[in-house]
């Protein structure tokens, strides 16, 4: 049976990705999709969108807001533009997403099915299932504005859906994955991100078996009238309390927007900083052949090599992963364009000479993953403060941009290499 992966909490953000950071989020975010795809194949790549840590993590290091609920919708449109022109050759199909663009789903996947021969019926069904389950069958205070269904040509998915609560400025993602799935209505998610709120009706727990055959018996021997006039008369008094959800690892995600020494594992950092240091300027760039790939690039690699290969347990810090490339309102640091731009020569030249059969390059990243995670063990370095402040400081040479514009020059600083 599916197995729930854990929850989260997400502050509702407002504002736009700017074009010019979401071309890039689209092109890196579909690059690593094709590496872990490359490495582990189709339903690893479904099982990670499943996995609420990791997903945070991952639309973090592609540029996103580290902690707000618009990360669900940056990476499901950042994965359906980058995926589309190879969506063939890799199996592997992105539909549906927020607002009008979730309606679509349905006629999205029955144009996968055309093209694949795939089920598109059972396609369709699911997903329209999986948005009543969390919509109506619980009923948790959030409704739903976003729905992603990505679904491979085995006929194998994952939903990651959300919903909203104006009210309390919260947002709730809901994880679903077809691996093992047995029943829609019997606790079938893959993980449900979203703060403990006291009591909610979760009418898929598995103990909510009686209740759900009690209602049908209801609706079958009163029928929705006198069912109505029952509840009228109940109406005001002491409802019985519901019993608390099984424990899950739980992602609180903070209202504040800037990146605390709280929210990172220092050494984490130390060692892909190190292993930047160590590995990167001398034989790294040589190895993967492109011009002006420095230390703080091969930084940057070090942290997309580990949303590529890292176990589940690596993305307990998803505000971490915004150290690669920063943010677009300048949190933790504007982002800097020239290693993002980097960033995405070297892992496209590296899946494309993958696909060749040459896997040295790709090989190279995932070694700069092990030496990181080798490292940190025993290296030191400097506090997040002090990295943050010498990121904004050197932003004008990286050319650091934001959506309040171009970062200008230091008064007093000295020029660096990417």
């Amino acid at each position: 049976m599916a197995q729930r992966a854990g929850s989260a909490d997400m502050p509702l953000h407002g504002g736009r990705v700017p074009q010019w950071l979401g071309q890039r989020m689209a092109r890196l975010g579909g690059i690593i999709a094709q590496a872990i795809i490359h490495h582990y194949g189709r339903d690893e790549f479904l099982r990670r969108l499943a996995h609420p840590f990791w997903f945070q993590s991952f639309g973090a290091v592609i540029g996103m807001d580290w902690h707000s609920s618009g990360i669900t919708t940056s990476v499901i449109g950042a994965l359906k533009r980058g995926l589309a022109p190879v969506s063939h050759e890799l199996g592997l199909h992105v539909c549906g997403g927020r607002g009008r663009h979730s309606r679509r789903t349905p006629d999205e996947l029955l144009l996968v099915g055309e093209r694949t021969g795939g089920d598109a019926a059972a396609w369709v069904r699911a997903s329209r299932l999986v948005a009543k389950v969390d919509s109506a069958a619980v009923q948790d205070g959030f409704d739903l504005y976003l729905h992603g269904f990505i679904v491979t040509d085995d006929g194998n998915w994952t939903v990651v859906q959300q919903g909203m609560n104006g009210t309390q400025r919260l947002a709730r993602r809901y994880h679903w994955l077809s691996e093992g799935l047995r029943s829609f209505v019997e606790a079938p998610h893959a993980a449900i991100e979203g703060r403990r709120q006291g009591q909610i009706v979760n009418l898929t727990d598995h103990r909510a078996a009686s209740s759900r055959l009690g209602q049908l018996e209801l609706l079958g021997n009163l029928g929705p009238d006198r069912i109505v006039d029952e509840v009228a008369r109940l109406r005001g008094t002491a409802t019985p309390g519901t019993m608390d959800m099984p424990f899950l690892p739980h992602l609180l995600m903070p209202a504040h927007h800037d990146v605390r020494p709280a929210d990172v594992v220092l050494r984490r950092l130390h060692g892909a900083l190190a292993a930047a240091a160590q590995c990167g300027p001398q034989d790294f760039a040589e190895l993967l052949l492109v011009p002006g790939v420095g230390a703080r690039t091969v930084l940057s690699l070090a942290q997309v090599a580990e949303v590529v290969h890292g176990a589940p347990c690596r993305f307990s810090d998803p505000a971490r992963f915004s150290l690669a490339h920063g943010g677009k309102d300048r949190e933790p640091y504007p982002v800097p364009v020239a290693v993002y731009d980097r960033t995405i020569s070297v892992m496209k030249a590296a899946v494309a000479a993958a696909k060749l059969g040459n896997e040295e390059r790709l090989d190279a990243i995932r070694r700069l993953d092990r030496q990181a995670r080798r490292l940190e063990r025993h290296v030191t370095g400097p506090s997040l403060p002090q990295f943050i402040a010498g990121e904004r400081h050197r932003s004008h040479a990286y050319g650091g941009r934001s959506v309040f514009g171009h970062e200008p020059p230091p008064t007093l600083g000295m020029e660096c290499g990417g």
